[in-house]
């Protein structure tokens, strides 16, 4: 006995795929190779570097702003020292900020800046979080 089944070809198109088999064990592998798909398809282009919302407030404060030092960005987003830190450095591995730490007279002072790739992997990140929610 053959079975039909209509399946969606992406989420949110017209477009659809008639699947038609006897072997249930096929069916069910390619519904979920189908649903997989239109998952990955969805969130394509979300960078997972910007998942956490510390590293998400950071991005989006240097967005804004050419340079901020440690103590107003903590501030700011209501962190620890070592939370901070550990998010700094993770962006800064990763060339999406700069670090700059220099003195003010005898005080050591550290500054971030957003790289131009950096702010260029956030953009394509906030553009993919715009689409999916413009999915549905």
């Amino acid at each position: 006995m053959f079975q039909k089944l209509v399946i969606p070809i992406a989420i949110g198109t017209p477009d659809f795929q008639i699947i038609e088999t006897s072997n249930s064990n096929i069916l069910t592998q390619t519904l979920d190779f189908i649903k997989n798909t239109n998952e990955n398809k969805m969130i394509e282009g979300l960078n997972k570097i910007f998942e956490s919302r510390v590293r998400l407030g950071i991005m989006s404060v240097l967005m804004v702003n050419d340079e901020i030092d440690f103590n107003s960005l903590k501030e700011l987003l209501n962190v620890t020292d070592g939370n901070l830190a550990s998010h700094i450095a993770g962006l800064e591995k990763n060339e999406y900020i700069k670090v700059i730490k220099e003195f003010v007279g005898k005080k050591p002072k550290t500054s971030f800046t957003a790289t131009p790739s950096g702010k260029k992997a956030f953009q394509d990140h906030l553009t993919a979080l715009e689409k999916l929610l413009n999915q549905h």
